[in-house]
């Protein structure tokens, strides 16, 4: 396969793929430190915060191992998110002969775009086997004992989707060149044994404007397209744009059931409160809103008619459609899909509470609803700043 030929082979659905549902916390983690282990030829890890504490720390000594058994290691953390790993932390991965770097240092990258950041959360062993989804390497992700992880997903992929989750690791390693020569895991050919029961359609969905790519979105407008029966959203840091609400009336004028699961606590405290702005918007237009209670919810997943789902590092806002680099993956089969519904169900029933028009009205008083617009108004600022320089060139 040529480089030209790579750059939209994987965008399309493939085909001979294994696909698992995994849990953030203990189980994410299992699975992760199982990949590192058993690696033998190469490790990507590419991730929007990698922490300097025990979580972060643990990794990093399990990527150290696999170095030690000659296996290549590559890490890219973003340059923001993760500025806090200290530098003795980096020595230690580099002196085993980890290739480690920065995506986009701030006040030190020749090509510093305000907003944009490595968001996505994707680790590869092999060219056989990846890991995608929203959760970061840190404690709030991990089951630390009395303080649960934050909700959220991954895909575990094993099967061709892997290899281009591979080479999109190369080309983000070697910073996007427009012109490359075939990457190592293009010239590798496999047999994977999966049944043809077990094989799922999976494309890679992606978005970053600098380089003209707005996968994850389109994904997300088929949805509110094609769903003839329910959509079921995940999502953290829930502040849609116009089109997007736009697309939302749209499905529910069809007669299509939205329910969206949202966060009860969240970690950035004006995002929530502007969020719970639009709640009275949303409830006008029909949307079931439910809020997650136990922990922090930070999961980003969309599910169409219990058929196929997206999932991964997208939030729904600006700063996800206009400024990150976005990783999504798309799964197109309904047996798995169907399977996921009655999990993300399970936790609606068991650990989220549903509000209504009559909750907003006994919980918010005048001056509470006067905060969250301007909060709200705050934030839609935020975001024109942040994507300012991204929408001129739309």
């Amino acid at each position: 396969m040529s480089s030209g030929e790579s750059k939209t082979a994987f965008s399309r659905y493939t085909t001979n793929n294994r696909i698992r549902l995994v849990r953030g916390g203990k189980e994410y983690f299992k699975q992760l430190y199982q990949l590192i282990d058993q690696a033998q030829e190469s490790i990507h890890l590419q991730m929007y915060i990698i922490a300097d504490d025990e979580t972060g720390k643990y990794v990093a000594e399990k990527l150290i191992l696999a170095a030690r058994r000659n296996v290549s290691t590559y890490i890219v953390a973003d340059g923001y998110a993760s500025q806090e790993i200290s530098p003795l932390f980096i020595r230690r991965l580099t002196d085993a002969g980890i290739h480690f770097r920065f995506f986009e240092p701030i006040f030190k990258s020749r090509y510093y775009y305000f907003g944009r950041r490595l968001h996505h959360k994707l680790v590869v062993t092999d060219t056989r086997y990846a890991l995608v989804g929203g959760i970061n390497l840190s404690n709030n992700y991990n089951d630390i004992p009395g303080e649960p992880a934050w909700l959220d997903f991954a895909l575990y992929a094993e099967g061709e989707i892997a290899r281009g989750l591979c080479v999109l690791c190369w080309k983000t390693w070697n910073a996007y060149p427009a012109h490359m020569e075939l990457t190592p895991c293009e010239g590798k050919i496999f047999q994977f044994d999966i049944t043809a029961g077990e094989a799922c359609l999976v494309r890679m969905r992606r978005n970053d404007w600098v380089r003209r790519k707005n996968e994850i979105s389109r994904s997300y407008r088929e949805i509110f397209r094609k769903a003839n029966h329910q959509i079921i959203m995940v999502s953290s840091y829930f502040l849609p744009g116009k089109e997007f609400r736009r697309n939302i009336r749209k499905a529910v004028h069809r007669g299509v059931t939205i329910k969206l699961i949202l966060a009860g606590v969240s970690d950035v405290w004006i995002a929530k409160q502007a969020e719970r702005h639009m709640y009275r918007w949303l409830l006008r237009n029909q949307i079931e809103i439910y809020e997650y209670q136990p922990s922090i919810l930070h999961a980003k997943m969309a599910i169409c008619d219990a058929k196929w789902l997206t999932l991964g590092s997208y939030n729904v806002n600006n700063i996800s459609a206009f400024a990150s680099i976005e990783l999504n993956l798309d799964v197109n089969n309904e047996p798995f899909t169907r399977a996921v519904k009655e999990e993300i169900e399970a936790i609606i029933e068991k650990d989220c509470i549903r509000l209504t028009e009559n909750d907003l009205n006994s919980e918010n008083t005048f001056l509470r609803r006067l905060w969250q617009s301007a909060c709200y108004g705050s934030i839609r600022i935020l975001f024109y700043l942040f994507t300012f320089y991204f929408k001129q060139r739309e």
